[in-house]
């Protein structure tokens, strides 16, 4: 069931509906919540919620260990051991295989490794994480272990639960373990959320998606290099305009239900460098790749050499943790190699030399460098990015078919205008406050009509769903 169709529109709003009426007693509220979160994931597949009850079964047992125990470091790596291990049979256990079997074959040896026909839980990335965030709280004593009712809603709240964002333990743990009544939270917000997920993914990155980037990636050879450039800049687009809705689409659902979620992206093509875009993208995984990898490795506590190892370290995991594959490996690589180039050059020369001279050319080259590694992520696989690279810079011959100088105009464009524009929503949130409530229902049902006449036909998967 995806969070785009009428069916969970029409679930939503009765699950809404029955669920504000025990608005009186929060543990309720979290038993309707779990029940439904359980439901909605076992739509998709019953097998990925029964892997997710055992694995917090488990994960509830260790934690009600460690926080009794006089060692509980020792139950915390059995925690992290788990988490690890479940990780890397369900998302990893093929690649690892074969790359196993590679090397084998190279040294000469005909030893055949066991396959396994392993289905991967969709979300599981996401749920691993948050567990890995509790446990690590809990070990510090900066939360008291939860009970299993309230555990097992943290890892499966169904806003969260396929593409995060990766809440951490401290934060939506406390909000729904918290005996004070909930309230929906920003009503007018949260539907112009709704309104600007809808714009961001069912047409804009749908009609991004259908109209070039697919197409262009499947066979760059066959379309002429403005279209292969135009696609190049599209797809740094659709990826946020895909990724960004679905966290504004699930924020909203969150505050409709009286919870609060992390921001994740903060206008990340300002970026001034690649430091800053990782501030800025995907906001709940590099920090959590930040304070569970980067500063558990040492951060920069072992001098300035150990510390970019840490780094590109760090950026690699966020590299796999996107996907068993090399082309992933691939750009975490060169998202890591990038920033300990920065630190290099801020060591050797002064601090951020090129963007105190030049904000605009600062934030041009942080683009196309991401735009760059973002051919990498999209590509099926590493020759397929190098197709698609060399069709970038070949004179195939091949006639125009699409409107690439018309929309390389329009991305130049948003480009130019993404100051402007990143601050737009919050103003169209104030002014959407300032209606009667009877406008509001109009307003939004006009954009949802609007929307899906201009969206390309079918309802969508978001991009995330698949890490």
């Amino acid at each position: 069931m995806s969070y785009l169709s009428i069916e969970f529109a029409l679930a939503f709003v009765g699950f809404f509906t029955v669920y504000w009426g025990c608005r009186r007693m929060p543990s309720m509220q979290n038993l309707l919540l779990l029940l439904a979160s359980y439901l909605f994931y076992a739509k998709l597949d019953w097998r990925f919620a029964s892997i997710l009850a055992v694995y917090t079964l488990v994960q509830h047992g260790l934690s009600r260990r460690m926080s009794a125990s006089a060692n509980p470091r020792r139950w915390l790596q059995a925690s992290l051991l788990l988490a690890v291990g479940n990780l890397a049979l369900f998302k990893y256990f093929d690649f690892f295989r074969e790359s196993a079997q590679a090397g084998l074959n190279a040294l000469g040896v005909t030893a055949l490794l066991p396959a396994l026909d392993i289905l991967m839980p969709v979300g599981i990335s996401f749920y691993t994480f948050q567990s890995v965030s509790y446990f690590v709280s809990v070990y510090r004593k900066e939360i008291k272990p939860a009970a299993l009712p309230q555990f097992a809603l943290f890892l499966a709240f169904f806003p969260t639960l396929l593409a995060g964002p990766i809440c951490r333990a401290g934060d939506l743990l406390e909000q729904l373990r918290s005996p004070a009544r909930r309230q929906v939270a920003q009503l007018d917000r949260a539907l112009g959320l709704i309104a600007l997920a809808l714009l961001k993914k069912l047409w804009l990155a749908g009609w991004l998606a259908s109209a070039w980037v697919d197409p262009v990636f499947a066979a760059p050879d066959t379309f002429h290099t403005l279209e292969v450039w135009a696609a190049f800049y599209a797809y740094a687009l659709q990826i946020y305009l895909d990724f960004s809705g679905y966290t504004d689409l699930v924020t909203a659902l969150a505050l409709l239900l009286g919870i609060q979620l992390p921001r994740n992206f903060d206008a990340p093509y300002l970026a001034l460098n690649l430091r800053d875009f990782w501030r800025r993208w995907h906001i709940s995984l590099s920090s959590w790749i930040r304070d569970y990898v980067y500063i558990p490795l040492g951060g920069n506590r072992d001098g300035f050499a150990r510390a970019q190892i840490n780094l590109l370290a760090a950026m690699l995991l966020s590299g796999l943790w996107h996907g068993a594959s090399l082309k992933y490996l691939v750009w975490g690589a060169m998202h890591g190699l990038g920033v300990v180039a920065l630190n290099v050059g801020d060591k050797l020369w002064r601090r951020d030399a090129v963007s105190g001279a030049s904000p605009w050319l600062a934030r041009l080259i942080t683009f196309h460098y991401v735009c760059l590694a973002w051919v990498f992520f999209r590509a099926q696989s590493l020759d397929e990015a190098m197709d698609f690279l060399r069709a970038m810079f070949a004179h195939s011959g091949q006639e125009l078919t699409l409107n690439a100088p018309g929309l390389l105009l329009l991305l130049a464009l948003w480009l130019a205008a993404l100051p402007m524009l990143s601050s737009l929503p919050e103003r169209c949130f104030g002014r959407l406050a300032a209606l009667p409530w009877w406008g509001k229902p109009l307003l939004l049902s006009a954009i949802a009509l609007l929307v899906i006449s201009l969206a390309p036909s079918g309802i969508p998967a978001f991009i995330y769903y698949q890490f």
